[in-house]
């Protein structure tokens, strides 16, 4: 595939009024998040559950939560805990710059759960998270329908066996266990009132733009979520990507790289910098 030239970047950008951020789990490999993609790259940043023979698509489940809640919640919890020390890469900001020299700005529509746009200074009201959020919790029952913040959850974890050493979780209204708010496999209980509510206010800003481009970052084919709402926009779009570059359409163009390196690409060929206004 060959590599598109300055003058096709700028040209996608030509009279856009608003720019769509679609993000999956490459977004934050910079940050220093660990990558998923793969059983054994899953087994090698928890090596205990490797050892146990559990994939990610089990761990990653409300049967787990209901068959082995420590081992469920030393999984969710390590992840809390690791998106709430990690701090976002230089790129966000980037996309924010680029964001300002757009009339209606950017949104975001992102599988990832971790709460990184949110942490970079992204509005709440452009981000669509349609994976959920670990930053919010529901009962594992969803008994009343009810949504809460996991900010006074402070889960202790033995990192090595994955398992949670402090008391599990409750839900506020039953008293049941309670579970991140996030969609995971084999999922019949997700509460997705909180990814409605971003979803209004999605098609509520795309009726304001005439002319967007899709930026998409770090989004493979195994759970093409993402892959598949940036495509089904109809507009332009750029996807960095280093395993999987691949385009299908005449209109679109690929970066075959990482998130911040492909950023810092375009940022520069548009003639943004590091410093300036956010929008």
């Amino acid at each position: 595939m060959p590599f598109p030239s300055p003058q096709k970047i700028r040209s996608l950008f030509e009279n856009v009024d608003g720019i769509v951020l679609t993000a999956g789990a490459g977004m934050g490999i910079d940050s220093g998040l660990p990558d998923f993609r793969g059983t054994q790259g899953f087994w090698k940043t928890y090596p205990a559950l490797g050892q146990a023979g559990l994939p990610f698509e089990v761990v990653a489940s409300p049967r787990t939560f209901k068959e082995d809640p420590p081992l469920a919640w030393g999984f969710y919890g390590h992840r809390l805990r690791l998106y709430r020390e990690t701090v976002p890469h230089e790129g966000f900001s980037l996309l924010l710059r680029m964001a300002s020299h757009v009339p209606q700005g950017m949104f975001v529509f992102t599988s990832n759960v971790d709460g990184q746009f949110s942490k970079a200074g992204y509005p709440e009201d452009r981000i669509l998270e349609c994976h959920g959020s670990i930053h919010h919790l529901q009962c594992l029952e969803d008994c009343r329908g009810q949504l809460w913040s996991a900010d006074s959850l402070v889960p202790e974890v033995d990192t090595q066996r994955v398992r949670l050493l402090s008391d599990l979780p409750r839900c506020p209204a039953c008293g049941g266990l309670a579970r991140p708010n996030i969609l995971m496999f084999g999922d019949g209980s997700w509460n997705p009132a909180r990814t409605r509510e971003q979803s209004l206010r999605w098609k509520e800003w795309q009726a304001t733009c005439s002319r967007l481009i899709v930026i998409e970052i770090g989004a493979g084919t195994a759970v093409p979520t993402v892959r598949h709402f940036g495509e089904s926009l109809g507009s332009p779009l750029l996807r960095l990507n280093p395993r999987e570059p691949n385009t299908f359409r005449a209109q679109d163009l690929s970066l075959p790289m990482g998130a911040l390196e492909g950023i810092r690409l375009i940022a520069a060929t548009l003639g943004i910098s590091g410093e300036g206004k956010t929008r």
